[in-house]
């Protein structure tokens, strides 16, 4: 299907970000004829939505800070067939939009993630930062059984029913996670494109912070190790809870058995509470295995509601109202 037929949409949250957001926005333009760049400016306190607005950008804003917050808005906000969804700060080459939007219109898939690729002689690729998202992508990979390329990019292109599907309930930048797994647990159709990645502009600074925001996001998965797992999460808490019990009771079985004494009895009384624990935490695990098969069963149907990218009614369902030119604040 040609992508001119298509109403396609990029979102660009920006804090801070003047001295490249006007160039981000030109860039996505002259890439992809007819998009509509919408810019969400998240408490910036220069003049990022002014440079925006002149670059022919609709700009809103989003008082709650935080780039999940941002995008939790936008998608739920902007109407259109197609999401594009880039940081303002220039470090995607924007030229690679294209491919991404023909890969999701060829496959057809909900979701496209730009793996960033960056010249041997780069360096906007941190080496703390490039381990740790391997780290990361490792750890989610094990966790869902299916590997994961560049978890943390922020370069991505969406179907509409992946949109209004998606819940966003992150508040920061763990937000890339949530899609991620959002992708993987509803099995919605996806791929990768490799997208060039180059260093900020002068006068622009990483609002990424390394260590606070990598706890953040290892958090985040943790928890969602625990909603999308639980059998696995509890069970093995609840296995290692059996094996402690069992090490610390046999011997005072076999004294018991040999002497018809209980010298140990506080001993005792915690091996079988852990073996009460242990059986707690899987029947904890099984009910929430269930609920779990429940949630994705109705996210489901959700996703199902709209039509996929590219099918003849698609546009059937595309609602107006947006503005498809610049100078609109909101």
């Amino acid at each position: 299907m040609d992508s001119t037929e298509l109403r396609i949409a990029a979102v660009v949250p920006c804090h801070n970000e003047e001295a490249s957001v006007a160039k981000v926005v030109a860039d996505l333009q002259a890439a992809v004829p007819g998009i509509v760049v919408y810019v969400y400016d998240n408490l910036s306190t220069d003049n990022t939505a002014e440079r925006a607005r002149e670059a022919g950008a609709i700009v809103r804003h989003e008082h709650t800070k935080g780039k999940g917050n941002v995008v939790r808005r936008a998608f739920a906000d902007i109407e259109a067939d197609i999401y594009l969804m880039i940081d303002g700060d220039d470090t995607y080459e924007a030229s690679a939009a294209p491919l991404m939007i023909k890969t999701l219109l060829d496959g057809p898939f909900d979701h496209v993630l730009g793996v960033r690729k960056q010249d041997e002689t780069g360096t906007a690729y941190r080496t703390g930062h490039e381990t740790g998202n391997r780290v990361l992508n490792g750890v989610v990979g094990k966790v869902f059984g299916e590997n994961v390329e560049d978890m943390l990019s922020g370069f991505r292109v969406f179907s509409r029913r992946f949109v209004k599907s998606f819940p966003a309930v992150s508040r920061e930048f763990e937000i890339e996670t949530e899609l991620t797994v959002h992708s993987l647990h509803l099995r919605v159709p996806h791929t990768a494109v490799p997208v060039g990645f180059r260093d900020r502009p002068a006068g622009s600074e990483s609002k990424l912070r390394t260590y606070h925001d990598g706890f953040k996001i290892l958090a985040l998965i943790i928890g969602l190790a625990r909603h999308e797992r639980p059998v696995a999460f509890y069970g093995l808490a609840g296995t290692l809870s059996w094996l402690i019990s069992i090490v610390l009771t046999i011997p005072i079985v076999i004294e018991f058995y040999n002497t018809h004494e209980v010298p140990r009895f506080p001993t005792l009384f915690l091996g079988f509470t852990l073996l009460l624990l242990g059986s707690l935490a899987w029947t904890a695990g099984l009910i929430l295995d269930g609920i779990r098969r429940s949630r994705h069963e109705a996210a489901r149907l959700v996703y199902l509601r709209y039509s996929a990218v590219g099918s003849d009614d698609v546009r059937a369902i595309r609602p107006g109202g947006d503005e498809p030119t610049g100078g609109v604040t909101r």
